[in-house]
């Protein structure tokens, strides 16, 4: 996996290349912590890249969404496709985070 973040006109976005499972979500743990402890007010999850996501990968995005909305930001998800987004949609996740 890998991921970076970037921000422009306000909108941080943080792109997630690879697979989200439970071998790679500790090491983006730090880079969403820090999100939501600068208080980000839109983020922007890129996952164009992501080819495989498991439950462990959705609970990180799912934390990452209601940790912001604690404090009003807004997560949203682009470029879900093939694996991510039959989850996605599975889960009914497409409904509340896709933009």
């Amino acid at each position: 996996m890998d991921f970076s973040t970037s921000r422009a006109d306000g909108v941080t976005t943080l792109r997630i290349v690879g697979e989200l499972d439970a071998v790679t979500v500790p090491d983006i743990r730090p880079s969403v912590d820090a999100l939501v402890a600068e208080r980000q007010a839109h983020i922007v999850v890129d996952l164009s890249g992501l080819r495989l996501i498991d439950s462990t990968g959705v609970g990180r995005l799912l934390c990452l969404y209601k940790k912001a909305k604690e404090y009003g930001g807004v997560v949203t998800v682009h470029g879900l496709r093939d694996q991510p987004a039959a989850i996605f949609k599975l889960l009914r996740l497409d409904r509340v985070l896709q933009a």
